[in-house]
């Protein structure tokens, strides 16, 4: 299992996004505030679709809340400052990857604690980094990949759909 945090995500869309990433992968979804938008927001609702209620949600009022709660456990921070590809760590279960803002990232005091932690998607030097949504999908799949996709399914059976 994977926990995917977000740190004071601005955008809904983005949200919404990976919540749905979250519900097909069974992954747990924990969401820092300050928010920059209501949960109830209809952006952040039509874009997670009829999802939601698949989403293990976890809501905090601050970091200091979240480590409080969670303690230092297996962390993965996602930056464009890590020295290590996401592909060259280890991604045990239950492990937490943490996403910054979209307009400002992890804070530096956060990233200078946990260093060694810190990974990064690679791209061109000229990208500045890839959308928000998109980044936590590439990590939270090899992740799931290190971890043999618990629980997901292979079959070749067409999923479901609820209505």
């Amino acid at each position: 299992m994977v926990n995917i945090v977000l740190l004071e995500p601005e955008i809904p869309m983005n949200t919404g996004n990976i919540a749905r990433t979250c519900a097909a992968t069974g992954s747990s979804l924990h969401l820092v505030g300050p928010l920059g938008f209501e949960l109830s927001d209809k952006a952040v609702k039509r874009a997670g679709l009829d999802y939601w209620y698949m989403v293990d949600l976890f809501l905090y009022d601050s970091m200091e809340e979240f480590f409080a709660k969670n303690g230092d456990k297996v962390l993965r921070l996602a930056t464009s400052r890590g020295e290590k590809s996401h592909t060259e760590v280890n991604y045990p279960d239950g492990c937490f990857l943490i996403f910054g803002k979209e307009t400002a990232g992890i804070p530096m005091e956060i990233l200078s604690r946990y260093r060694e932690s810190c990974v990064r998607i690679p791209m061109r030097r000229e990208a500045r980094c890839l959308n928000l949504a998109n980044s936590v999908a590439v990590m939270c799949y090899e992740a799931l990949r290190q971890q043999g996709f618990p629980g997901l399914a292979f079959d070749g059976e067409p999923q479901r759909r609820i209505n």
